[in-house]
Parts: C-alpha cells; sequence; structure tokens
C-alpha cells in the first residue's frame, strides 16, 4: 500500500531510534580509540568483550524487528516526499543498512567484534616483535568470520563474496570495474616512473633524514592541522602504531599519527592526511550525525579529502614556501642552507619503497593493487595465511623491484587486516583518483589557489568541499557526488595528468 502523505511522527522514532544506537556504537568506538592509544597491554581480554558486548547491543537495536516495520512503513511512504531531501536520503540509507544488518546474526558480529579486537592487540604485538608466525592464527580466523558474513551479504544477491565485503565501503563497486581502472592506471604510472628514474637528476632526498625532535614534529602537526583547518575544539591529535581518523561524537573527532625523528615526512603529511579526513567529519552536518545526512558517503570519498589536503596541497609549491619558515624556525640545524624549493623537490621524490603510508604519489596505487589482489585471493580461497608472507614478498620484488627484509615491513606494516577490514584497500585508489578530479574542479571554479596557500590561507577550499561534499552526507552516491562537483564521472584521466605534470618539472629543475 503507498502512503498518500508523510508520517513526520514515525520519521523521528525511526531517527531516535539511530541515534540511540549511535550512542552505543561510538562508545564502543571510544573504547578502541582507547586501546590503540593509551590502553594498558594486559587489559586487552577484557576490552575485546567490552567491544564485543557494545556492538552486539547495536546489532540488536538495528535489527529490532519494531524497528525493522518502520522503516518499510516509511519506505512506502517514499513518493509523497522530494527525492532530493532529506527525508528521503534518510528513508533510503537507513533501508538499505537495515536490510545490510538483517542478513547478520548478532552472534557473528559478536564474534567478530572479539576476533578483530583481539586480532589488532595481536597484530600490533606481532609487528613490533617481527613476527608474522605470531599474528597468522588470528589472521585465519578474521578471514574464515569474514568469509561468512561475505556469504551472509552475497546471499540473494548476484555479487561475490568479495565485492559483498567490500560494498561495506564502496557501495555497489565491483571487483571487475576496480580491476579495469587499476589496471588502465597501472600502465601510466610504471610508465612514468621509469622514466623518473632514468632522470639524470635527482631530488635531495637527505635533506629530510636529518635529526628532528619529536617534541617539535608534535607542535609542527598541530600548527598545521590548525592552520588548514581542522578545528581543536572539535578534535584533537595523538599518536599510534598506524595513523587513523575516528569519530566519537558530533563534536569528537580524534585524528593520530607517528613520528620519527629521522624521517620528516612520516609525521609532517600522516597529520595532513588524517586532518583531512577530519575536516570530512567536521564538515559533515551536526543536527544529523548517525543518519544518513550526517554522514559519509563511501571510504573512496572520504580518502579523496584526505589525499587532497596530503598531497595535491600539502606537496605543492606554494604551500612548501608558505610552511618553510615555519620549519626552518622549529629545525634551524638540520634545515640550515636548505631552500624552500629543495624541500619541495625532496617531498616529491619518487622512489620505490616498502611501506604503504610513506610511499610517493607515483608509486602509491602499486601498493593498493597488491593489497587489493592479494586480499582477494584470500578470500576466495586461491592463497592461504601461511602463503600470504612470500606472496607479498614477490609482488613487491615483481612489481615494485624491492623484496620486505622483514615481517614488519612487510606482510604486517598495515593494521586493516587484523581489524577485519577487507576490501578497504581498494578506496585508497579511489580517493586518489577523485582527489584529482576535485582539485581540477576547485582550481576552475576558485581560481588562483596556489596564490592562497601562499599566504596560508586554505579557507576557500575548504569551504568548496564543504559545499561540494561534506554537506551532502549520503544523499548522494559518491559517483553522483564526484559527477556533480566536477562536471565529468570519475576517470583517471586528471590523477594521470597531475602526476605527470607536477613529476616531470621536479625533475627537470
Amino acid at each position: 500500500m503507498t502512503h498518500s502523505t508523510f508520517d513526520s511522527d514515525l520519521f523521528k522514532a525511526v531517527c531516535d531510534h539511530n541515534r540511540a544506537a549511535m550512542r552505543l556504537q561510538t562508545a564502543a568506538d571510544t573504547l578502541e580509540w582507547d586501546e590503540r592509544t593509551g590502553m594498558p597491554s594486559e587489559a586487552g581480554e577484557y576490552r575485546a568483550e567490552q567491544v564485543s558486548s557494545l556492538r552486539a547491543a547495536v546489532h540488536r537495536q538495528r535489527t529490532d524487528q519494531v524497528y525493522a516495520d518502520r522503516v518499510w512503513e516509511l519506505q512506502q511512504q517514499l513518493p509523497s516526499l522530494a527525492p532530493e531531501s532529506d527525508e528521503a536520503a534518510t528513508i533510503r540509507g537507513l533501508a538499505r543498512d537495515l536490510m545490510h544488518d538483517q542478513k547478520l546474526s548478532t552472534e557473528l558480529v559478536e564474534a567478530l567484534s572479539v576476533a578483530t579486537v583481539r586480532g589488532q592487540q595481536t597484530w600490533d604485538a606481532a609487528r613490533k616483535a617481527n613476527r608474522y608466525d605470531q599474528f597468522e592464527p588470528a589472521l585465519a580466523n578474521i578471514l574464515r568470520l569474514k568469509r561468512e558474513a561475505g556469504h551472509c551479504l552475497a546471499e540473494g544477491t548476484d555479487r561475490s563474496i568479495y565485492e559483498a565485503l567490500l560494498d561495506d565501503y564502496e557501495p555497489d563497486a565491483r571487483e571487475d570495474d576496480l580491476g579495469r581502472v587499476f589496471e588502465e592506471l597501472r600502465s601510466p604510472l610504471v610508465e612514468l616512473i621509469q622514466t623518473l628514474n632514468e632522470s639524470p637528476q635527482h631530488p635531495n632526498v637527505s635533506i629530510l633524514e636529518r635529526h628532528f625532535a619529536v617534541d617539535r614534529q608534535r607542535e609542527l602537526s598541530h600548527q598545521t592541522a590548525a592552520a588548514i583547518g581542522f578545528d581543536f575544539m572539535r578534535g584533537r591529535l595523538d599518536e599510534t602504531s598506524h595513523p587513523f581518523c575516528t569519530t566519537l561524537g558530533p563534536n569528537d573527532c580524534r585524528i593520530l599519527t607517528r613520528f620519527d625523528s629521522n624521517w620528516l615526512p612520516g609525521g609532517l603529511y600522516g597529520t595532513l592526511h588524517e586532518a583531512g579526513h577530519g575536516m570530512y567529519e567536521q564538515g559533515l552536518r551536526r543536527e544529523w550525525f548517525g543518519l544518513p545526512p550526517g554522514s559519509y558517503v563511501s571510504l573512496g570519498m572520504h580518502e579523496s579529502q584526505s589525499r587532497l589536503w596530503e598531497n595535491q596541497v600539502g606537496r605543492s609549491l606554494a604551500f612548501s614556501e608558505w610552511l618553510f619558515p615555519t620549519l626552518q624556525a622549529m629545525f634551524p640545524e638540520s634545515l640550515s642552507g636548505v631552500k624552500a624549493t629543495e624541500f619541495y623537490r625532496a617531498v616529491n621524490t619518487v622512489r620505490p619503497s616498502l611501506i604503504r603510508v610513506e610511499a610517493d604519489e607515483a608509486t602509491y596505487n602499486l601498493h593498493i593493487i597488491i593489497r587489493f589482489e592479494l586480499e582477494r585471493q584470500l578470500i576466495n580461497g586461491t592463497l592461504s595465511t601461511e602463503e600470504l608472507p612470500d606472496a607479498w614478498n614477490d609482488r613487491y620484488a615483481s612489481d615494485l623491484g624491492i623484496r620486505p627484509p622483514s615481517d614488519a615491513d612487510g606482510v604486517l606494516q598495515d593494521v586493516h587486516w587484523s581489524a577485519g577490514l577487507i576490501g578497504y584497500f581498494p578506496t585508497y585508489t579511489l580517493g586518489n583518483l577523485a582527489s584529482a578530479q576535485l582539485f581540477d574542479a576547485a582550481k576552475r571554479e576558485l581560481g588562483d589557489l596556489d596564490a592562497e596557500f601562499a599566504r596560508g590561507d586554505f579557507a576557500p577550499l575548504l569551504m568548496w568541499l564543504r559545499q561540494k561534499v561534506h554537506i551532502r552526507g549520503r544523499c548522494a552516491s559518491g559517483g553522483e557526488l564526484i559527477e556533480q562537483a566536477t562536471g565529468e564521472p570519475l576517470s583517471a584521466s586528471a590523477l594521470v595528468g597531475y602526476l605527470r605534470a607536477k613529476l616531470l618539472a621536479v625533475y627537470a629543475s
């Protein structure tokens, strides 16, 4: 039966129910943030029980039959609403989420929560000890549970198990489509990398490998994040073994980075990256927190924001010229006699490396392609967890020309699989594609952004992103947001053009 009028009281009840579930979810997220930042090592077992209890309670609340009946009743009322309205977007989004949640049992959700909390603890210890064998049983258990979840989610659809898991991060994405995009990107990147490697001139990276006191790096990171627009009245910056961003409430966004006293870009660009994530979260509409209009649309779009601030902004010549006087004031001995243009060239060096989060822009997507292909094999059963380290090392040797000397620098470097984030990695490359395309569109509309950056004025770009992406929430798909903001569907052309133009010039100077 189609309703002719919209029941606003019913809509409010459904929204209130979701807000209550979100309070429980963010309580679990807070416990996980604490686990990654300052929890005593002996507290891990009980923390896993705490988090799993909360996750199970959230799942029960979001699959409650009375709530489900209300969502389906509201769905029947959609024809009475303007399709582009926040209310319509909320109903569509909640109906989609409900269909997803109903396919997973509370027992499976709870088991996955326990496995991933323990998995992250085991991964962290194994990484520090450089012992993959200590982590392998936990990874095997997580993959078993994720396959079970993927099977449940794929049932009744034409999606593969991997696509069903991918859908959690990039809705409606397909393996074959990603494979084609990655292959289209791989060839021009390999060609560009080869051209740059054969260049007679290379930037002097050693200026970034001098001693940079960590306490001053912390100060620098706070100052730089604030300068580009991260609101420290609504967020904070902390340290962890693997940088990330998490939102614990409408006015509580946590970003985390890490520092190396002999490698300046790690902390600086890690902070810019996570601040980009944080500013997206802070740009979502607070009054809709926990509901589709106040939620990010996809992780690909989320990564577009972090990569844009890290790379298109942070690795630009104008940004380098603005930041460099501060760098020299903070690290006078390490950067004495160095010019801003030398710093700019150094942070844009292209060289194959082992660590994804510290990879240059040209080789970065090769890291993602390796992970995408390996995790597909892990899920479909053609690669075992015992075989994973050798497969990882072989791919690095063939694709990047370097073989990891240790597990810590190889298969253990990323936290994602220990957290059960299977299908997350492809969103990084989708984010790279979108960041270049969005930045091109912003320059067309706003004019000389370099002049703004050179003055330390990043507000015009942030406000443009607020309007085009942030406040839209989940009211449109990621693909629709890109096309509406840029006038074109997502493609590799903007990223390839941007990388070629910048990096060829860097290596010619």
